[in-house]
């Protein structure tokens, strides 16, 4: 994400190296080098030329405060006016109603059914809500098949009409079903088209007015750049949306839509999706984006959703066999189960600052812990719990059960056990307790 317009600025920065303030001088070519990155980024020449002024205003004159070059001073100053231009500050969404209607709007293949149910998914694992799911989309059978496995996915009940040909109906059907069943929020997942068209236009303003929803949430396609904020604009002059989400953040993009849709049509970026798993939504946070973009990582994000899967009771569990030297490979596969649903391994890589830009050329897969959860599968309940009971028969059934070769079952049982030597050291720490912090169990 982003990483061509990280190096750019990285290289525009470098620049600044070596001088003693900033002047009108040395900044020059640093501004019209940010400048070309975001246009090569695809941000539109006037919104990069208006950015660069106000960050040539703001530095010239500067002066560098002692342990701060001038190049560090520059990066802060691109980063207040890089989350200024997405947006300045988080906006969540807005759900006080009962039930809090929320419209999904956007052009075929922005993954607008997709978010719906990670939306879902979201308000109910993280809000504490009950939210109901609509397939409004009546020339899409395989929208409303596709909303209907997302909602048996994550446990929420969809409202589905099949033979209903009529939209606005099946939305006000819908929220009459919620008031009734006592769930608090709607989700309309509507209609979209290969592009803009007076029919899909006119149809999803008459659910609009029909629903008169608390939140009309427009999906762009991150991928499709300067024309998704085009796209956005056509679609805010028609429904006034109270928000966007951007979606496929995760695939090769420039980035410039991202940057500049808030600008430009003038509403928040309420919430970032990547990939295709449910947990794989974030609210957006202007600044942590910012920092991400300038190679500064996000931990706040990262710890954030290793909260999101922490289970005080388990891990209480964990921390007691951790001290009596009982750690096993259940425990293990269930500490794997728990990093998957963080999401993408190399975007929580990235989020560690200088971790980004080093890993940014390695292929690092979703599918790099299968080999150890085969193993670990081919293993019987009580090899399992007694991992000291794995000798060297065992091992090569294990390997043969796995498809690996049995070195590969040796290097992860001699991985796995001076792991378990690093946690008794931990718990030796401190007079007998781990560091605090160490394990989520700990205060």
């Amino acid at each position: 994400m982003f990483e061509n317009l990280s190096d750019r600025l990285e290289s525009a920065f470098k620049q600044l190296k070596g001088e003693g303030r900033i002047n009108e001088i040395n900044i020059a070519s640093t501004v019209k080098e940010i400048r070309r990155a975001l246009v090569d980024a695809d941000v539109n020449y006037k919104i990069a030329k208006e950015f660069t002024d106000r960050v040539k205003e703001k530095a010239i004159g500067e002066k560098v405060i002692t342990s701060v070059s001038p190049g560090q001073l520059m990066v802060k100053i691109v980063k207040d006016e890089l989350a200024a231009l997405m947006g300045g500050k988080e906006v969540e969404l807005s759900l006080s109603s009962k039930p809090t209607v929320i419209l999904i709007a956007g052009l075929q293949g922005s993954g607008k059914t997709t978010f719906s149910g990670k939306l879902a998914n979201f308000l109910k694992t993280k809000k504490g809500r009950n939210p109901l799911l609509v397939a409004a989309d009546i020339y899409r059978p395989a929208a409303m098949e596709q909303l209907r496995v997302l909602a048996e996915q994550i446990n929420v009940p969809v409202h589905i009409e099949p033979d209903n040909r009529d939209a606005v109906a099946i939305a006000q059907n819908a929220i009459k079903l919620a008031k009734e069943q006592g769930n608090g929020v709607v989700i309309i997942d509507t209609a979209g088209r290969l592009a803009i068209d007076e029919a899909m236009m006119t149809e999803v303003a008459n659910i609009r007015s029909a629903v008169n929803p608390d939140e009309i949430l427009f999906v762009v396609d991150s991928m499709t750049g300067q024309d998704a904020v085009n796209t956005a604009k056509a679609f805010n002059d028609r429904l006034d949306f109270t928000g966007v989400v951007l979606t496929k953040l995760d695939g090769d993009t420039r980035g410039g839509a991202a940057l500049t849709i808030s600008y430009t049509v003038e509403k928040p970026i309420k919430f970032v999706s990547m990939g295709e798993k449910m947990e794989a939504l974030d609210v957006f946070y202007p600044e942590r984006m910012a920092q991400r973009i300038l190679g500064m990582g996000d931990i706040t994000t990262l710890v954030e959703r290793a909260q999101a899967q922490f289970d005080e009771v388990q891990a209480k569990k964990l921390e007691k066999k951790i001290k009596a030297n009982k750690f096993d490979f259940d425990d293990f596969k269930e500490q794997l189960n728990q990093i998957k649903k963080m999401g993408n391994v190399k975007d929580l890589l990235a989020m560690i600052p200088g971790v980004g830009k080093a890993i940014k050329d390695i292929d690092i897969s979703d599918d790099a812990f299968k080999g150890i959860e085969a193993m670990i599968n081919s293993m019987t309940p009580y090899e399992r719990a007694n991992p000291d009971v794995i000798d060297g028969s065992r091992r090569k059934r294990i390997a043969k059960g796995a498809g690996k070769d049995v070195n590969e079952v040796n290097a992860f049982m001699k991985q796995f056990e001076q792991m378990k030597q690093m946690m008794g050291m931990m718990n030796k720490m401190k007079g007998g307790g781990m560091m605090p912090g160490m394990f989520p169990g700990r205060r």
